[in-house]
């Protein structure tokens, strides 16, 4: 009992200890056992204790401070900062008000800081949301900030700044995708072929929505610096391929999930079955990517019988003569290329006529434009060639498309 009146006194439930033995009801007693709590630093407990014993007593102007020492404990800035000024509004006794006003202060100075650090943590926020987060930070500035506040305060700027060069080098990087990507325009072409294999046919007319696509393959200099960037597993063989000689040259032994990872990292995605073959072969249902004209050494690297360590590749953009009607450079040779399909080989009988995106599952993912080491029919731009997703080759490879 003589515990429970001292507490009472200092709630101010009254000044009268006899009084207030004698008046204790249930939500005095939530207010002693909020307290008791808090002495224990048991913050979520003294919470729900102080929030049911100001139903009782909503006007306490003690509990309402205790409540802010409480939820300051908890971290929860806002609450913290609504029940100290609550309390000064119910004329906290003058001892305490000062402590009150001080640690309103801090609570507002802390919650400013979330609200700041919240704005540059979310994965792609608006600008508007960024601007908001720096006039934030500096409202509380200059409420005055601590040492641990003002730790946090110069962390968030930096954070802020970081993010600012990377929307500039973001901005950068995307001009300069553009620029060694080619834009296929929206428009029909005519998909598959009357005279292929089973898994060509029909040959039907495809709608795709405008794209772009790389200009290369991605070379293993690319690969390179993805593998630095990202600490990504290397694929087999990779100090044979990673050497001066063969950084522009396609990489290769890569998987399917490797591709889209890099496409993923690079902004990018890989393309569509249909968008590979309308890049590759345009709107003129031509056979490869220059045209009808039988291939040669100068239109594909193909024909080879080994790898040769890498050597049997061609570097990007030499075979002009090969070039798509887009400008787009080995679409045929050099390596198979992976697209985000899924593969079946009766699709094209029920595909739908506007940007197919292929079967919503599979067993084995689809890989175009024939390698090293194909012959003339494997360099088709209507070929459609198989692997599972896990499957790595010397003649396989991948290039990126992207959404405008």
């Amino acid at each position: 009992m003589k515990t429970i009146l001292v507490f009472v006194a200092l709630l101010g439930l009254g000044t009268d200890l006899t009084m207030a033995a004698a008046s204790v009801d249930e939500g005095a007693k939530k207010l002693v056992t909020g307290y008791d709590f808090l002495k224990q630093h048991k913050y979520r407990e003294a919470r729900i204790a102080y929030e049911a014993g100001l139903q009782h007593s909503p006007a306490n102007a003690m509990a309402h401070f205790y409540l802010g020492d409480t939820c300051r404990g908890l971290k929860d800035w806002v609450c913290a900062e609504a029940h100290y000024e609550t309390a000064l509004e119910l004329n906290l006794q003058s001892s305490m008000a000062d402590m009150a006003k001080q640690r309103a202060r801090k609570a507002k100075v802390w919650r400013l800081l979330d609200e700041g650090k919240q704005a540059i943590t979310d994965l792609d926020p608006p600008p508007t949301k960024v601007a908001q987060a720096k006039d934030t930070l500096d409202i509380a500035n200059k409420l005055g900030l601590d040492d641990e506040q003002r730790a946090l305060y110069q962390l968030i700027q930096e954070k802020i700044q970081q993010r600012h060069t990377l929307v500039h080098e973001t901005m950068a990087s995307s001009q300069h995708q553009t620029r060694s990507m080619a834009l296929v325009p929206t428009g029909e072409f005519t998909m598959g072929s009357s005279m292929g294999s089973a898994d060509e046919q029909p040959e039907h007319r495809v709608y795709v929505g405008a794209f772009f696509m790389d200009l290369h393959q991605v070379s293993v200099r690319q690969y390179a610096r993805f593998v630095e960037a990202t600490h990504h597993d290397v694929p087999p063989d990779w100090s044979v391929m990673n050497r001066p000689q063969h950084y522009d040259r396609p990489i290769a032994n890569v998987d399917w999930a490797d591709a889209v990872t890099f496409c993923k990292w690079a902004g990018k995605r890989l393309p569509t079955e249909a968008e590979w073959e309308k890049a590759a072969r345009g709107t003129d249902g031509r056979t490869y990517p220059w045209g009808n004209v039988h291939p040669t050494r100068l239109h594909a690297t193909a024909g080879k019988e080994v790898w040769s360590n890498h050597s049997a590749l061609t570097p990007g953009g030499i075979l002009e003569e090969g070039k798509s009607p887009y400008g787009i450079y080995d679409m045929a040779g050099n390596v198979w290329e992976w697209v985000s399909d899924w593969y079946d080989q009766d699709y094209y009988k029920t595909s739908p006529p506007k940007n197919p995106t292929g079967p919503s599952t599979g067993w084995t993912k689809v890989v175009r434009g024939g390698s090293w080491g194909s012959n003339a029919d494997g360099l088709r731009s209507a070929e459609r060639e198989t692997h599972v997703p896990t499957y790595r080759g010397f003649g396989t490879g991948f290039r990126c498309a992207k959404t405008p």
